[in-house]
């Protein structure tokens, strides 16, 4: 069963916000968790900004966007100029964004597993993929731009 990435950032989430209520951490500070909140508020904008100008590359070129599935054209324009993968990025964005405005500490402190998971699980089998496809084309852009930044 493949289980969509955007899902799987929802389920971590969900399940930290389930540790949260049973081993609560809280920010001692009301200054800091008030600079927590908004900076969770400019994460979320930044995050949405990075993942759908992504998504709407893939539309506009006419691509999948399922991992799995065999993209038609190598987007290497917009946000992905900067990183191969600003879906990835956006998410993870919009994630602690969403932390933050809700001041909870447990889905920060599980995120480092959500992304080994994805890099070094999904990542690795999209890149093969990719390499697949468009072999020296995508060695060259991978060489050029990073994965994450």
């Amino acid at each position: 069963m493949r289980v969509p990435v955007p899902w799987v950032f929802i389920l971590v989430y969900l399940v930290s916000v389930g540790v949260q209520q049973f081993l609560p951490i809280v920010i001692p500070s009301p200054d800091l968790a008030w600079i927590i909140r908004i900076a969770g508020f400019v994460f979320v904008g930044v995050g949405i900004a990075v993942a759908f100008s992504a998504v709407g590359i893939f539309r506009k070129t006419k691509t999948t966007t399922v991992p799995h599935e065999t993209p038609s054209t190598l987007v290497i324009s917009g946000p992905y100029r900067f990183t191969r993968n600003p879906m990835y990025v956006g998410l993870t964005l919009i994630y602690l964004g969403v932390a933050g405005t809700r001041n909870e500490i447990w889905p920060v402190i599980v995120l480092p597993l959500l992304l080994a998971y994805i890099n070094f699980l999904v990542i690795p089998v999209e890149e093969k993929n990719l390499h697949g496809v468009f072999g020296v084309e995508y060695q060259k852009y991978s060489e050029r731009v990073g994965r994450w930044l």
